[in-house]
């Protein structure tokens, strides 16, 4: 859809409904926890009029700012490092969060995440992929969350599929963790019953 919108010059559209539609959802389910919410920077070109109807979905649904963390991929290619921070810092003087996704997913991650200094980060499910089995995938994740700690960056593994990668983001510091071992996307979203519970915390000086 994304890119159909963007041959057709309709990403703006899409990109403010998508995320109106992500605000006024989180809203109607009352859910408490932090909402991520995607945005695509090339979609927005002078912040303060291009975003003042995702701040008013805001204000009218009640959900606190701080609780809101938009979030950059870095799969679109940001090539204006200036126009990106100029978004971001709207928001952070907003009062919202911000996300970079797919550390360790493409050349210029690093480079993203020294100019943006996100308070979120998601490691790339590429990596994670045999984090467990892979000696060098293992390195190269660990050094990532090892320097995410040092940075003081809220570290979130993303495409966490088995019992054995989720162990091993445990013991090598991630703070959260999604994947289909948990959940797959669904609407509403799914709550764990107990025996999910039991499987996601069997130490409890890891809760």
């Amino acid at each position: 859809m994304f890119e159909t919108a963007r041959d057709a010059g309709l990403l703006f559209n899409l990109d403010r409904v998508a995320r109106m539609k992500a605000i006024g959802e989180a809203s109607g389910l009352g859910l408490e926890s932090n909402i991520f919410v995607n945005f695509n920077p090339t979609s927005i070109y002078e912040p303060a009029s291009c975003l003042r109807s995702t701040m008013t979905a805001i204000e009218e649904s009640g959900i606190s700012h701080s609780r809101i963390v938009f979030e950059v991929t870095e799969s679109e290619h940001v090539k204006n490092d200036r126009h990106l921070r100029s978004i971001l810092d709207f928001y952070r003087k907003s009062g919202f969060r911000i996300a970079l996704d797919d550390l360790g997913a493409g050349y210029g991650s690093l480079n993203l995440l020294a100019a943006l200094r996100p308070d979120f980060v998601k490691l790339d499910a590429g990596l994670i992929r045999d984090v467990d089995q892979d000696p060098y995938r293992a390195a190269i994740a660990s050094k990532l969350l090892e320097l995410a700690k040092e940075l003081g960056v809220t570290i979130i593994a993303e495409g966490v599929e088995t019992e054995e990668q989720w162990r091993w983001l445990l013991d090598n510091g991630a703070d959260f963790v999604q994947g289909f071992f948990f959940a797959r996307p669904a609407f509403p979203p799914p709550l764990p019953n107990y025996s999910d519970t039991l499987a996601c915390n069997p130490d409890p000086t890891h809760a």
